[in-house]
């Protein structure tokens, strides 16, 4: 959730440590530092309904939660963003205090204004980082869930999960999530989420 670019370029410590006196939160991508809005409510509710379910799934096998307050660091020197879920099982970030540097799944519920973002340069970042194993995009607006998971060959590879698709025994889909092993219906993740067009503040007539 993008806002507006800041004029001044400045070195990645320099970010970190200006960050930390800031009101808002800020990304960090080749010097220049954006700060970040926040979402709407069906984008909250995605968000906490799948952090709770692997909250409760991870409960004494060493890994971690992390909602949209943690940031990421693809590297030392960034970019450093603040995904909406991601999960990190390495010894390295488990007495981490500011950043993650070596998460195995991150995901992000895609809203309008950053879509494509976080489809194209913002999974480009995530690619690099050498621990990841699945990447994850939740569309707000509609049940629609795409998983991007690495195979044995390092290639991405997409699973997609659709209010369209069916399953062979009539039972309702399952989303898998095989970077934690934890699988979870598609409507938990929507759980007390209102679409567009179920909402009647958004069709009624001013």
């Amino acid at each position: 959730m993008i806002a507006q670019l800041q004029p001044q370029f400045i070195t990645p410590q320099e970010y970190l440590e200006w960050e930390e006196q800031q009101p808002i939160k800020y990304e960090y991508i080749n010097g220049e530092v954006f700060a970040m809005t926040g979402g709407t409510l069906p984008h909250t509710s995605i968000a906490l309904n799948l952090a709770s379910g692997l909250k409760n799934h991870l409960r004494g096998k060493g890994c971690k939660v992390f909602m949209a307050d943690a940031k990421i660091g693809v590297s030392q020197n960034g970019p450093f963003h603040y995904p909406d879920v991601m999960v990190s099982c390495d010894p390295q970030d488990q007495r981490a205090r500011k950043v993650i540097y070596h998460p195995c799944l991150i995901v992000e519920v895609l809203s309008p204004g950053t879509e494509g973002f976080d489809r194209g340069q913002k999974f480009r970042h995530y690619r690099q980082i050498e621990s990841l194993k699945e990447y994850v995009l939740i569309e707000a607006d509609r049940l629609n869930v795409e998983c991007y998971r690495i195979n044995e060959k390092g290639k991405w590879e997409l699973t997609a999960y659709s209010l369209d698709a069916t399953t062979t025994d009539g039972t309702e889909l399952q989303v898998d999530f095989t970077s934690v092993d934890f699988c979870c219906p598609i409507s938990l993740l929507y759980e007390d989420v209102v679409f567009p067009e179920d909402n009647p503040e958004d069709s009624a007539d001013n």
